[in-house]
């Protein structure tokens, strides 16, 4: 009769044990009391006469953060996700001078202190003004390492006067600098990645200019990581109903026998050449059904020999005519 005794209380340790380390496993998370530091490299720039387009670089957490809330004279006056670090205030009064803060803030409800103010005083207002500036010109791009970028371009001209480069990337406005400016840097760029920038002019009545030229350039690789496998050369250009892209392959080591298109952002077919790809450059022409005046930013990237895809090209903006 002792085993069953001995099995009984073997099991009530057992179950003992069991439950203390369920109780161990359920013991609540410490509650986050830390807040998102300071939002740093605030800046501001009246784009117009009722404008002002806010900038900073992201704040850290301990956890993560969440998002931001920009203040004007103290108060709040947009509220923007963590991905946003750049945001328009409009409805201002003209000619007039107003003070800016941003605020970092984490899913706990923790807010970082104000940033530093920066100041901004909206333009004049003007006659009606139908003219756009001209495009900027001769743009260049420069890899400033893995992460970073310069542009430099010529300066744009107006029939009343430039007050803004806006810089487009994807055709997604990601920097602004203010008129009297004929130079940008771009951080937060991903190492060895390939991009294609434009800019474009502004003036107070909010004209936007063509784009510039694009300017292409890839960053540096971070190290011990694969060079860049991207499609290089792209060009995508429109005739009535259709788009036709051209690229030269990556050198993979053999042939390039697929390669995936993608119409902003979305993937939209396999090109697919068998076993013998086209020599050299590569073309192909699909249909659009879109309305004229439609505007696509089109990518591509290859099938490597490892069966894996590789690195997306540079984009380009195509529309439709």
């Amino acid at each position: 009769m002792q085993r069953p005794l001995a099995a009984s209380l073997l099991t009530a340790l057992v179950l003992t044990l069991a439950l203390a380390g369920c109780s161990a496993d359920a013991a609540p998370e410490a509650k986050d009391t830390r807040a998102p530091t300071v939002p740093s490299g605030v800046t501001a720039t009246a784009g117009s006469a009722s404008t002002v387009h806010v900038m900073w670089s992201a704040a850290t957490d301990d956890r993560a953060v969440t998002g931001y809330a920009v203040y004007r004279e103290g108060h709040k006056v947009k509220d923007l996700p963590a991905t946003t670090l750049m945001t328009d205030v409009v409805g201002l009064a003209p000619a007039t001078p107003h003070r800016f803060t941003v605020r970092a803030r984490d899913a706990a409800g923790n807010v970082s202190p104000p940033s530093a103010t920066v100041t901004a005083t909206t333009l004049r207002a003007a006659a009606e003004d139908r003219t756009a500036p001209s495009a900027p010109r001769a743009l260049r791009a420069t890899a400033d390492g893995g992460r970073a970028a310069t542009l430099r371009w010529s300066a744009s001209t107006d029939d009343t006067r430039v007050t803004a480069y806006d810089v487009y990337q994807a055709d997604v406005r990601i920097h602004t600098v203010p008129g009297g400016a004929t130079t940008a840097r771009l951080a937060g760029l991903r190492p060895g990645t390939a991009y294609a920038f434009t800019v474009r002019a502004r003036d107070a009545a909010e004209n936007s200019s063509p784009d510039s030229a694009p300017a292409d350039l890839t960053t540096a690789t971070a190290p011990g990581a694969p060079e860049n496998t991207a499609p290089t050369g792209l060009t995508a250009t429109a005739a009535k109903g259709e788009i036709t892209v051209t690229w030269t392959p990556p050198d993979t080591g053999a042939p390039v026998t697929h390669h995936e298109l993608h119409l902003n952002g979305r993937f939209a077919t396999t090109i697919i050449w068998g076993n013998e790809p086209p020599p050299g450059r590569a073309t192909y022409t699909f249909p659009v059904q879109d309305p004229p005046g439609t505007r696509y930013t089109v990518t591509l990237r290859a099938r490597l020999p490892d069966g894996t895809w590789g690195d997306f090209s540079v984009s380009r903006t195509v529309v439709v005519r």
